[in-house]
């Protein structure tokens, strides 16, 4: 009876949990939106000083939030759900004499822990490793209205996330998927001052460059050896080699090694890029920022977010950029401009609705780089512009909206229905390729003008379920995407004067006519139908079985010749991975997948070409070194099939014999090695070579493939004292030699290896922060990428950029 009455009192003096006001200090919800954790059961246990609440997850809970409300702390976890056996929430009242009620409950799209002592509110330290614990002290009286200091240990922020959702579409813990996985949260992009995604990938994740579409950002990535031109953005498709991604509403970019077509389709093997974008905050939310630079760079940044209703149960967040660039190159401009609205309503506790919508315009002078001489020797100083820039009016504008419908069914069983549609329209006038170099002086141009429209829609729909056969807990993932794209490409042209490579002049009269070169219409439809179990069967032994049923549609009609074609593929992906645990720290993982890639195009026979197959086989280890420090160590054999070579009896047409190989080590650590000391590291070890081909030598290597590539980028913060804030970075990048072209034309036409290093010097203090970032810093020469002997990218000598930003 006693108990009961010391309830209902203090009830009286507690505010209703789902009316308390989220801490506004939080910006932990920006990188784990697509990972919301499920609270599986609750314990309560005594300790010498009072209490310890024991959480029990599913996937990784996020680094709290707190605020104190009369007598009572609350701690909120956000991005996750309450999956209690009976589908109920938790409260006990008087756990300890000086502490009245605990309970934990269900807000939105948060878990809501509630303390509440008899006279004051209490002190609690938070854990969140190997368990996320609450170890909670009563206060006295004395304390009550001054400021609670909550020290967390083992937080997950800053260079090292637990978990990721790309590699399952679930939200598991990294050290539970048997995957090498990388995750760049938004802070490493800001201390190193990166703007590009594709430079920023590199950076971070032993990767190196394939291409770049006239300099303009856009390009392809090579991960394990293999040129991928696809990047994805919350799971959807959004860009190929011709389009770029905008950072300004990234909140991280997580890197899958290796076949990914169980999930995603239509992929090459080596691995994906996915981008998570920034969603709504429940708390008010303002920031600004303003980069500064050599070569007439600045670019200011706005990201506001908050709530739209009284209930917080409408929310938005927006993001918008302006971009005004020079370049050491000479007569490069560009000009960009991008705004990213968020809208989401929280229409129950278990169901949400969230649009969200992307504009870009981009418009960059079409710059193609320099050229070697025909015996692959660089001669030319890096700033030689080799185009004519008044004819140029080359431009990119991106429309891309998208509609994600989520609904709990209960504890254990949630959907998840999203809508993504996009159109990039690009093209112009500019001056381009018409051939190769002549006599070693001159290079053939021709003024081209493009104009392509790409429309994507997609569609995809999840059920995500956890359930028991016996002892063994699964997590099921139940799926399929649907993917239209109509790509519609009309280009002119018409011949211009050579330039002189070492004495060019620009100035020549512009043509008023140019000839019909190409138009064509080419319709893809591809279906998949996927399945993934996550079994647990035992505590520290995990498998996953996952596959998935590709079928693909293409027609294209060509309207010049008035000619049209069609051709329809299907395929089966499957992955197998297995995890051990032999300590908690540790897991070991072996894995066998598989992808896929159509081939357009028919042989001389008249027969289809078949897709072309990527098939892996990985073995690794991830350990936790420290409290929030953590390395992935894999080793792959990744061989891709059906490769097309020229067809020995009619070199007109191609045929599928040919194969390719990549095999390598890589290893990533990232984490913080002290307080204030934070590193993310890469090596990559990639032996990629042609292993059977009718036309290039066996042995050889791949174009812009690097043996050897490794990447260092640490800061260190001071915590106290007078200099507390004040912080030092430093990073590293090498890519060791590599060939410039697949064609090896000329022979010894390589990339040299380069040693990159950059420093920053920042300083932050309660709401702002000043940064300086000096990136190659040593004026090294290097060229990042090649797409032949004539068209080399050179990398950016030293360029200094300063930015400073608020947050109110």
């Amino acid at each position: 009876m006693s108990i009961l009455v010391t309830s209902m009192a203090i009830a009286l003096s507690i505010p209703v949990w789902s009316d308390v006001a989220i801490a506004s200090d939080s910006v932990e919800y920006t990188t784990q939106n697509l990972t919301v954790a499920q609270v599986t059961g609750i314990r309560i246990n005594p300790t010498a000083t009072g209490i310890e609440v024991i959480l029990d997850s599913v996937g990784q809970l996020s680094s709290p939030t707190t605020s104190v409300a009369d007598n009572t702390l609350i701690v909120d976890l956000p991005n996750a759900v309450l999956a209690l056996p009976d589908g109920g929430e938790f409260q006990q009242a008087n756990p300890t004499e000086d502490i009245a009620l605990v309970s934990v409950t269900r807000v939105r799209n948060l878990v809501r822990v509630a303390i509440a002592g008899l006279d004051a509110p209490p002190v609690v330290e938070v854990s969140t490793t190997p368990q996320f614990t609450l170890s909670v002290t009563p206060s006295s009286n004395t304390v009550a209205d001054e400021e609670i200091e909550i020290v967390v240990t083992g937080e997950q922020e800053g260079y090292n996330p637990s978990q990721a959702a790309t590699a399952t579409r679930t939200e598991t813990p990294l050290r539970d998927i048997p995957a090498s996985i990388q995750v760049i949260l938004e802070q490493v992009l800001e201390d190193r001052g990166t703007v590009g995604l594709r430079e920023a990938v590199q950076n971070f994740a032993g990767a190196t460059l394939d291409g770049n579409y006239g300099n303009t950002g856009a390009g392809s990535l090579i991960i394990r050896g293999f040129s991928q031109d696809i990047t994805f953005r919350n799971g959807f498709r959004i860009s190929n080699f011709y389009s770029i991604p905008e950072t300004a509403n990234v909140a991280q970019t997580e890197i899958l090694r290796g076949p990914a077509s169980v999930l995603y389709g239509q992929v090459q093997p080596g691995g994906i890029v996915n981008i998570v974008t920034k969603q709504p905050l429940e708390s008010p939310y303002y920031s600004v920022n303003l980069q500064a630079g050599q070569f007439s760079f600045y670019r200011p940044t706005i990201d506001l977010s908050g709530p739209l209703s009284d209930d917080n149960s409408v929310l938005y967040r927006l993001n918008a950029a302006y971009e005004n660039s020079g370049s050491f190159r000479d007569r490069v401009n560009t000009e960009r401009w991008f705004i990213a609205p968020v809208l989401q309503w929280n229409m129950s506790d278990r169901t949400s609705l969230t649009f969200d919508f992307e504009y870009l315009y981009d418009d960059p002078v079409f710059d193609r780089g320099i050229v070697t001489l025909s015996d692959g020797s660089f001669v030319l100083p890096i700033n030689r512009f080799l185009g004519y820039p008044q004819l140029d009016d080359f431009a990119t504008e991106v429309y891309r909206g998208g509609l994600t419908f989520e609904h709990q069914f209960s504890g254990n069983w949630r959907m998840r229905n999203a809508l993504s549609i996009s159109s990039i329209e690009q093209g112009g006038a500019r001056s381009d390729l018409d051939g190769g170099l002549i006599d070693d002086q001159f290079i053939p141009r021709q003024l081209r003008d493009d104009n392509s429209i790409a429309e994507n829609y997609g569609f995809q729909t999840d059920i995500i379920g956890n359930f028991a056969t016996g002892t063994i807990e699964h997590q099921l993932l139940l799926g399929f995407d649907f993917n239209r794209v109509t790509d519609s490409y009309k280009s002119e042209a018409v011949s211009l004067p050579p330039l002189d490579i070492f004495n060019p002049v620009y100035d020549i009269d512009v043509p008023t006519e140019l000839e019909p070169r190409y138009s064509a219409v080419t319709r893809t439809n591809a279906l998949g139908l996927y399945l993934q179990d996550q079994i647990a069967l035992l505590d520290n032994v995990k498998l996953l079985v996952g596959g998935r049923f590709d079928f693909t549609e293409q027609n294209q009609t060509i309207i010049l010749d008035d000619a049209s074609d069609s051709q329809s593929d299907t395929a089966f992906s499957p992955r197998v991975g297995i995890v051990y645990q032999p300590i908690e720290p540790i897991s070991l993982y072996a894995s066998f997948s598989r992808s896929f890639l159509p081939v357009i195009g028919r042989a001389a026979d008249n027969s289809i070409f078949e897709p072309e197959r990527g098939t892996q086989y990985e073995v690794g280890i991830k350990a936790d070194l420290a409290t929030n420090l953590s390395a992935t160590l894999a080793a792959y054999h990744l061989t891709k099939t059906n490769v097309l070579t020229t067809d020995l009896n009619d070199p007109d047409f191609s045929i599928q014999v040919g194969e390719q190989r990549s095999q390598g080590i890589e290893l990533n650590v990232a984490g913080e090695i002290l307080p204030g000391w934070n590193v993310i590291a890469a090596y990559a070890y990639t032996d990629a070579e042609v292993t059977e081909d009718n036309e290039l030598p066996v042995g050889s290597r791949l174009a812009n493939v690097a043996e050897n590539t490794a990447s260092l980028w640490t800061t260190y913060e001071i915590k106290n004292g007078n200099l507390q804030g004040l912080g030092f970075g430093l990073g590293l990048l090498y890519v060791g030699d590599r060939p410039g072209s697949v064609a090896f034309d000329p022979p010894d036409f390589r990339l040299p290896s380069y040693l990159r290093t950059d420093i920053a010097l920042f300083y932050r203090r309660n709401n702002w922060r000043a940064q300086i970032n000096v990136q190659n810093l040593f004026n090294i020469e290097y060229y990042q990428t090649a797409q032949g002997y004539d068209i080399v990218y050179p990398g950016a000598p030293l360029n200094i950029v300063g930015s400073v930003s608020f947050e109110f």
